[in-house]
């Protein structure tokens, strides 16, 4: 066996190993090789990593979005931690039956809870009685979450999403990983730097903010590759989709509901969408959107309107889901892809005020979809710091409090994934020493991994 680590760079293209990422570049180009790797769809986080660890589609993993409707709740769910709903078995599974002596240590990456793997550590906040919502992490053994945070700090949960996202959360990752391999030495280290998922979505390309992030992403990642080599580990660099521009918000939601199609209930005078009577809904995840239909006789209907909604590239039935390697119970009757430019948000009201509470916070686990916005503060409002800072001061004297900050502009967002159909520069990409093909199937990574596992056995 070969004691390997793989350092996913989140949002990580060709387009970007230029000039602002000398360090990288320059081990790319000692002896190093890039393959370009095709998206699975959709090209988005769970997705993709589920894809990587089990090199199977989601056809067969199960995992379709950051998140899906969970049928039997009439619920719409993201960013749920149970590795329990991959079904597949993990790279860990095989590599052991290989060899016994295999071990894995997970870093961060998704559906890492209640896993096979041997050390994990992932996000985990703790929800307390009077509405705060106060920074932790989960690990296995248990033990290993204490000994991190005693070391570093309370993992830095407020750095890893939201207004506040910066280096700090992939620096405090990158340590953990460095304290986890000293202990442990597992064989397989797997570990997710975040950085980049933020600016490329909040910035043109060639800004001077996306400079900046790239050249901090650059000394940390190589940072931990000089770690790793350092004591005879083999380092990959990968990642599960590249970010390329848009400028265009697609509200699929409000189409379906001008339609008659989608329901709400009013509470408070807020609307929130009332799924489970809906005839059909979006739950919007970048650029793919899965479209749930609960009436068979409005398929029809609804793939029509879809197909001529300006900003929806492709409409896909059951047949075709079945080509894209996408039919799965849990997808949506009918799966929408955007074009280049366009994206797809979860907004459902048709009037502001009229927006459910949690639409202008980060609330991650009651959207019915993902918000890219929650990495903005409203701009909108006056003194909007003193706001937050007066507002974070009143949930630590214990009132609960809304935290109405975020923007509902979505036509902020500069960039975005999920599509498959990408110029070669905007496509995920996978760095290694060792010979790798020039172009891979996202589902062919999992053998690429093994093989640097076990160069004689895999």
């Amino acid at each position: 066996m070969k004691a390997t680590a793989v350092i996913n760079v989140v949002g990580l293209s060709s387009a970007l190993l230029g000039d602002k990422m000398p360090r990288l570049k320059a081990w790319m180009e000692d002896n190093g090789h890039l393959a370009t790797i095709q998206p699975v769809l959709p090209a988005v986080t769970c997705t993709a990593q589920s894809t990587y660890l089990t090199g199977k589609a989601p056809t067969e993993h199960g995992i379709v979005g950051n998140g899906w409707y969970f049928r039997e709740e009439c619920e719409v769910k993201f960013w749920r931690q149970s590795n329990k709903l991959v079904q597949a078995p993990k790279i860990w599974d095989r590599a052991r039956e290989i060899n016994p002596d295999f071990t894995c240590a997970n870093m961060f990456w998704w559906y890492n809870m209640y896993s096979d793997a041997d050390f994990t550590v992932t996000p985990r906040p703790q929800y307390l009685a009077d509405g705060r919502k106060m920074p932790d992490c989960y690990s296995q053994p248990a033990s290993l979450r204490d000994e991190l945070q005693a070391e570093l700090g309370t993992f830095p949960l407020f750095s890893f999403w939201g207004p506040k996202t910066s280096i700090k959360s992939s620096k405090w990752i990158a340590d953990a990983t460095k304290i986890v391999y000293d202990k442990y030495e597992p064989t397989l280290t797997l570990v997710y730097l975040p950085h980049l998922d933020y600016c490329l979505q909040k910035y043109d390309h060639g800004s001077p903010q996306v400079a900046e992030d790239l050249q901090k992403i650059d000394a940390l990642c190589f940072d931990l590759i000089q770690f790793f080599e350092s004591r005879g580990v083999q380092p990959v660099i990968l990642s599960g989709y590249g970010i390329s521009p848009v400028s265009r918000p697609v509200h699929l939601n409000r189409i379906l509901r001008k339609a008659g199609l989608l329901k709400v209930r009013v509470e408070r005078g807020l609307e929130l969408l009332d799924a489970g009577v809906s005839e059909a809904f979006a739950v919007a995840d970048h650029q793919v959107a899965h479209v749930y239909v609960n009436k068979p006789e409005s398929l029809a209907e609804v793939k029509r309107l879809l197909e001529n909604t300006e900003g929806v590239e492709t409409v896909l039935d059951a047949a075709s889901k079945r080509q894209h390697g996408i039919d799965h119970p849990r997808a949506g009757e009918l799966v929408v892809i955007a074009n280049a430019d366009s994206w797809f948000t979860y907004y459902y009201w048709l009037a502001d005020d009229r927006a459910p509470d949690f639409a202008r916070n980060v609330d991650i686990h009651n959207k019915p979809g993902y918000d890219p916005a929650e990495m903005f503060l409203d701009p909108e409002k006056m003194f909007i710091y003193p706001r937050v800072a007066l507002k974070v001061l009143k949930k630590k004297l214990g009132f609960r409090m809304n935290m109405n900050v975020i923007p509902l502009r979505a036509d902020m967002i500069k960039g975005s994934h999920g599509r498959t159909d990408l110029p070669k520069a905007y496509r995920p990409v996978l760095i290694s020493k060792q010979p790798v093909a020039g172009e891979l199937k996202a589902t062919e990574v999992f053998d690429v991994l093994l093989k640097h596992v076990f160069p004689d056995d895999a």
